[in-house]
């Protein structure tokens, strides 16, 4: 028997060999779970499958983790290492007999009882051959995929096909020490030992894999049944005067546009392209926080990810990247202007489903759409929509969009039995591949739709874009923000469609400002917004090479000491070799003279680079405003100092999704200025130390959120010396004047100019109560006042004489 075993080990590992490619989560198990190799461990799998067992044996070997083929010694006792909850089923039959995980528990125990202070740990390991999730009506694909448990001679063809996916995931250790510490039965540890890891790996499972797929028929018939589509299809039927059964054919045509048809076999395909893709493409792409979503799968938590929106990239992207976290590819809310051949078809079979821009007037279309997401929740899919609606055109975070998250809180009260879980993204790029379009379009031309031929001329354009960043941001579980903004928001629950509780808007429109402010959040600094920031402020968009490595350090040293979220991301090279790194991406001109390089934003380059600098232009708005007030005044207490900063926060934060204002962030920022010798403290007393470059470090710090603080100052001037004013007067008045600022100072960034920017700092104003709207008239405050003699302060005086002119003369010219 035993010549017999040492075969078939032998047999499975030449296998494994030759057609196994493993990859493994978390890429380091050691650090990641403080893993002590030296001490008895034992690893708890679902199958007690051979072929497993060499696989992971294989992994284990490279990581330096024990061999799970061999037996672990515990108190004079050998016991396997592997742990199998299940034996496979025999090639005929069903009925699989039963594994030995129960005896080894016990084993496991009664040696822990024998030396209660000896450490163990049992490591759970998730062995997936594949990501086929299965359908609910089995067919040939499924027979050659793992989502059954095969037969030893199902395994092979399993492997043969499916073993270049295998997925290897550790779970965090059990310490079995503890466990038993903790509990009271101990004859009850084995049984429960075993409960909890099929549920873990039933989990693991529906993370990695997704619910089975139901037929494309199958879904619509049922779609079709629901109480809520009955409705509107009778209602469809008695208002165009057609028959229930026409009805029922537009329907039936609306979900044929709007469904995802998922496809395992095109997300491999994909998989591959998107890897070759990317590395053609990117250095790089910088993951982070992704194991606070694998801690959410691991609880049950169904998962929406909502990311900010800054290129079509970000579809392809974020897809890539949470497949490759070991998690399913979530269904994603597409504008139907993408359902274009071939892209629409690939799409949808990649899980993407079809949005129209509205749903005004089209009361079928409204129920079919809002009804297949409630279906996509409930059975258990993620979902992944961009709340701002569409592609940012400026790097700003536009304002969001509710009504994917209006659907989402109505599926709730459909009455969901697991959490469901909100995962902000913020995707950055070094490189936006439509930045030119978005320039052009913020120029008036029209938005070009989307086609063959766009595809062909992006592939044909493919150049080096740098690096890639993506960063989940803190998580909002939505049962537990309805129970703390809305506790009796369960009394509204019901199995079909009913009339919006009165409260519904107000919690969608928290919601949504939570989801904002935890994607800015998670912001990552780069090479190429660094360089932005700095070098847009300069005359010239120029810098010496020294100056401008000092001004990066600076800056990284800063964000290290104060970071504004615990979630933001800085780059792990230093300032010479962020440099180096974005001088090859061709956006920079090095200018050699005698007395060193000179490094500039190309001619072409400069407007576009206002893009990258506003991704991340929330970092510095109050580093910088403190910065300004230390240049301009030498000399200013902490008191004035934070007193100024919390006037101004107030619509730094609803311009740019910020977190609440604490007191110890601004302390943090002056003591990293004093830590990096620019200014000392004398009790309350604030000083610059005039030595160096440090006035030109403050200064450059300090001009980086002019042009927003200018154009705060249009408008609160304009509000302030000329009495009321109708919102849209405002407007128009500020975009004149913003216009004539603009060419005097040589202003280009983009939205400088933004209506849409203007309407919501006005929008602002009257939400803080700076302003009070009487009829269609507003009317200036005390409170907005001193805020224009704060501003007044900050602005450079050749700024403001600017501003005092163009109003001026603009009230002349009314007179």
């Amino acid at each position: 028997m035993k010549i017999l075993n040492r075969s078939v080990d032998f047999l499975a590992r030449c296998l494994n060999a030759i057609c196994v490619r493993s990859k493994v989560l978390p890429q380091q198990p050691i650090a990641d779970f403080e893993l002590d190799t030296s001490v008895p461990t034992f690893y708890i799998g679902r199958l007690n499958s051979r072929l497993d067992i060499a696989a992971l044996a294989k992994v284990c070997r490279k990581l330096g983790l024990p061999d799970p083929t061999q037996e672990q010694s515990l108190a004079d006792t050998e016991l396997p290492r592997f742990i199998g909850i299940q034996n496979p089923p025999p090639v005929f039959g069903t009925k699989s007999r039963p594994s030995c995980a129960l005896q080894q528990g016990k084993a496991i125990f009664d040696a822990l009882a024998k030396q209660p202070q000896q450490k163990i740990q049992i490591i759970p390991v998730t062995i997936l051959w594949g990501r086929n999730p299965g359908k609910e009506k089995p067919g040939l694909s499924t027979l050659i995929s793992h989502s059954l448990t095969p037969s030893w001679f199902r395994k092979f063809f399993v492997v043969l096909f499916s073993g270049r996916d295998n997925l290897i995931r550790f779970s965090q250790p059990l310490d079995l020490t503890q466990l038993v510490h903790d509990k009271g039965d101990k004859d009850e540890l084995p049984q429960k030992l075993l409960r909890v890891a099929r549920v873990h790996f039933r989990r693991q499972k529906l993370a990695a894999t997704g619910p089975k797929l139901p037929s494309r028929e199958a879904l619509f018939n049922s779609l079709l049944a629901s109480p809520t589509i009955k409705k509107a299809i009778a209602d469809e039927a008695k208002a165009k005067g057609i028959s229930q059964d026409q009805a029922r054919q537009n329907a039936l045509r609306l979900l044929d546009e709007i469904a995802a048809n998922y496809s395992d076999a095109m997300v491999r395909v994909a998989d591959r392209i998107l890897t070759w893709l990317w590395n053609k493409l990117y250095n790089g792409i910088d993951v982070n926080y992704a194991e606070q979503v694998r801690e959410l799968t691991d609880k049950g938590h169904e998962i929406i990810y909502v990311p900010c929106h800054r290129s079509h990239m970000d579809y392809l992207l974020l897809t890539y990247v949470i497949y490759h976290q070991g998690l399913v590819p979530p269904h994603i809310a597409a504008g139907i202007n993408l359902d274009f051949f071939p892209a629409g078809p690939i799409f949808r079979r990649s899980g993407a489903f079809f949005i129209r821009r509205s749903f005004s007037g089209n009361k079928l279309y409204s129920a079919v759409f809002k009804e297949y997401l409630s279906q996509l929740f409930i059975n258990g899919y993620s979902v992944k929509f961009y709340t701002e609606g569409g592609r940012s055109r400026t790097g700003r975070l536009l304002p969001p969009k509710t009504g994917m998250l209006a659907m989402t809180l109505q599926a709730m009260l459909r009455g969901i039995d697991r959490p469901i879980s909100i995962v902000p993204v913020y995707i950055g790029y070094e490189h936006v591949m439509e930045i030119n379009t978005y320039l052009k379009e913020l120029a008036g031309d029209n938005k070009k739709n989307e086609s063959v031929l766009g595809i062909f001329k992006a592939i044909k354009n493919l150049k080096n874009y740098g690096r890639g960043n993506v960063n989940f941001g803190a998580p909002i579980n939505i049962n537990q923000f309805l129970n703390e903004q809305q506790p009796n928001w369960r009394e509204a629950i019901h199995p079909t469609d009913v009339q919006k509780p009165a409260w519904l808007g107000k919690q969608v429109s928290n919601l949504a400002d939570e989801i904002m402010l935890n994607i800015n959040s998670a912001a990552a600094l780069n090479s190429v917004n660094l360089l932005a920031t700095i070098l847009l402020t300069n005359d010239q968009f120029a810098l010496s090479k020294s100056q401008l490595l000092e001004q990066m350090d600076f800056y990284l040293r800063l964000h290290r000491d104060a970071p504004l979220s615990d979630k933001l991301t800085l780059p792990q090279q230093n300032s010479a070799e962020l440099l180096e790194h974005a001088l090859t991406l061709n956006k920079f001109d090095v200018v050699n003279d005698p007395f060193g390089d000179i490094i500039a934003i190309k001619e072409k380059e400069r407007t576009l680079f206002n893009y990258y600098r506003n991704n991340v232009l929330h970092l510095f708005a109050v580093p910088s405003v403190i910065a300004q007030q230390l240049f301009n005044h030498h000399s200013i207490t902490v008191s004035e100092c934070k007193a100024q900063v919390q006037r101004l926060y107030p619509l730094f934060a609803k311009e740019w999704f910020l977190p609440e204002l604490n007191e110890d962030y601004i302390d943090k920022i002056l003591a990293s200025f004093a830590e990096q010798g620019l200014i000392r403290q004398h009790g309350e007393q604030l000083e610059v130390i005039k030595a160096g470059d440090n006035q030109a470090t403050l200064e450059m710090l300090g001009k980086v959120v002019h042009h927003t603080l200018l154009r705060y100052a249009i408008v609160i001037g304009l509000l302030s010396q000329s009495g009321d004013m109708s919102p849209s007067e405002l407007e128009k008045e500020g975009a004149v004047v913003a216009n004539r600022l603009g060419t005097l100072h040589g202003i280009k960034s983009p939205e400088f100019f933004d209506k849409k920017v203007l309407t919501g700092f006005i929008t602002s104003l009257k939400e803080q109560g700076l302003v009070h709207q009487r009829d269609n008239a507003l009317a200036h405050t005390d409170e907005l006042v001193a805020l224009y003699q704060d501003l007044q302060h900050l602005l450079p005086a050749r700024l403001w004489q600017s501003i005092s002119d163009a109003i001026a003369a603009m009230h002349a010219g009314q007179a």
